[in-house]
């Protein structure tokens, strides 16, 4: 069962692919994931990422972004 409280993915310093990975591997177990990255590129990738699993992406805070998964209507059921 996942937990929708977002998950924290602390990546400051580190170059993608890490920030992405990291999140993906969160991703797993959590319905919500935060990821704190620096990298220039880490948004590009971690949106990426989130539309292709279907989940939602925003840019939080400077360095901060939410990734949250979607439940549609013919998951719900």
């Amino acid at each position: 069962m996942r937990d929708d409280t977002p998950f924290e993915v602390n990546a400051l310093g580190m170059r993608c692919p890490w920030p992405a990975l990291r999140a993906a591997r969160a991703m797993r177990d959590h319905g919500a994931v935060r990821v704190i990255a620096d990298d220039p590129i880490a948004s590009r990738e971690l949106e990426s990422l989130a539309q292709e699993c279907g989940w939602s992406f925003k840019k939080h805070k400077e360095n901060q972004f939410i990734m949250a998964h979607v439940v549609t209507e013919n998951q719900s059921q």
